[in-house]
């Protein structure tokens, strides 16, 4: 992988910008990679970096295609699938960049980079959870489903367990602790919706599937205070009492 590649890949932030989804662009059809000019894969590849780097994504994805297309086995090939992803990630094409990069993993099992690849799907599984919109305007989010956000966990855990050595383990670590955090949250609120409706026993175990799972999170003391609470509503005083001391033992 070429160092600008790496060097954009860094570059991205996780959340989604009003920018990015005003580019937002499908795969270009056939008649716009027929009007990119007749050129050797050499240089149009060139072109394409050059747009690629200028940010101008979706001019971008046409040139790639068109490489993709009229040179499928040459030279650039790899790099212009992996190019691909990252401008159909900016672009906010998140289904058509998860689709290339399972085809890229699967077709090239034993490539060099496919920790980039791992990287990029558990950033592109983030921003196919985001809405921006609601991002921008402060709205809480945390009851949405979490089924994203769990694939993007796995993504991250198999890049850091399978590459331990890759350059974007440092980052993918960072990530991982921002996502068990949203996966504890989403749980927790699921935890309140049910005590807030007297379905004590559901909550207790909602809260006790933060504390068994997401012990790590910022969010073990909510978990442990809703089980407290619920566990009292029951009758179940000893379970209550556990929960309270943990909360103690926890703060210490």
């Amino acid at each position: 992988m070429t160092n600008n590649l790496r060097t954009r890949a860094f570059a991205i932030v996780l959340s989604a910008s009003f920018l990015g989804l005003a580019a937002c662009s499908s795969a270009p059809e056939q008649d716009e990679i027929e009007r990119v000019p007749n050129k050797s894969a050499q240089a149009l590849y060139e072109d394409a970096k050059q747009t690629l780097d200028s940010g101008l994504y979706a001019r971008a994805i046409e040139l790639l295609s068109a490489i993709n297309a009229r040179y499928p086995f040459g030279p650039y090939s790899r790099q212009v699938q992996m190019d691909l992803v990252f401008a159909y990630y900016q672009t906010g094409n998140t289904d058509q960049a998860l689709a290339s990069i399972d085809r890229f993993i699967r077709l090239n099992p034993n490539h060099k980079n496919l920790d980039y690849m791992y990287y990029m799907r558990g950033l592109v599984n983030i921003k196919a959870d985001e809405n921006a919109f609601q991002d921008y305007f402060g709205v809480d989010r945390a009851d949405r489903d979490a089924n994203r956000t769990r694939v993007a966990f796995q993504d991250l855990s198999t890049l850091i367990n399978s590459y331990p050595d890759s350059a974007y383990v440092p980052e993918a670590k960072k990530r991982l602790v921002w996502l068990l955090n949203k996966m504890a949250r989403y749980e927790l609120k699921v935890a309140q919706y049910y005590f807030e409706r007297e379905a004590y026993l559901a909550a207790a175990n909602r809260g006790k599937y933060v504390v068994e799972h997401y012990s790590q999170s910022s969010y073990l003391d909510s978990a442990l205070e809703i089980m407290e609470k619920s566990y009292e509503k029951l009758g179940l005083s000893d379970l209550s009492e556990h929960a309270r001391q943990t909360r103690e033992l926890n703060k210490r």
